[in-house]
């Protein structure tokens, strides 16, 4: 038989979202698999996979209630470029956050976006 649970009515999280944690978790795992790697446009893609895995199970782990992430991570090559990244959301702007993160080497920069919405 599956539980049911009765409605709290609670509209607010007993431990909040702390952009401070995420942003230096992120910046660690960041710094700690790209510092000495070089740019590579063929493993990028499993690369960045491998880090956003990483990053989504250390955000897990600080054990903010109600929220989902979702984690994005970019590399790109230097190569005397611009770039510009754009998303869009259905966003609650008193719950709802985001958490960036970068890493620069010499042949590339990598970019971390972690957004985490808010779940009643």
């Amino acid at each position: 038989a599956k539980i049911r649970y009765a409605n709290t009515y609670r509209l607010e999280s007993h431990n909040k979202f702390r952009d401070y944690l995420v942003r230096d978790k992120a910046q660690a795992i960041l710094t700690n698999k790209l510092q000495q790697a070089k740019y590579d446009g063929v493993s990028s893609p499993s690369l960045c996979a491998s880090i956003s895995e990483e990053i989504l199970q250390a955000v897990k782990e600080l054990d903010f209630d109600r929220y989902k992430y979702v984690v994005s991570v970019l590399i790109v090559e230097k190569a005397g470029q611009a770039i510009n990244v754009a998303s869009r959301w259905v966003w609650d702007v008193q719950r709802d956050t985001w958490v960036s993160a970068e890493c620069e080497t010499e042949t590339f920069i990598a970019l971390a976006l972690i957004t985490a919405c808010y779940y009643e």
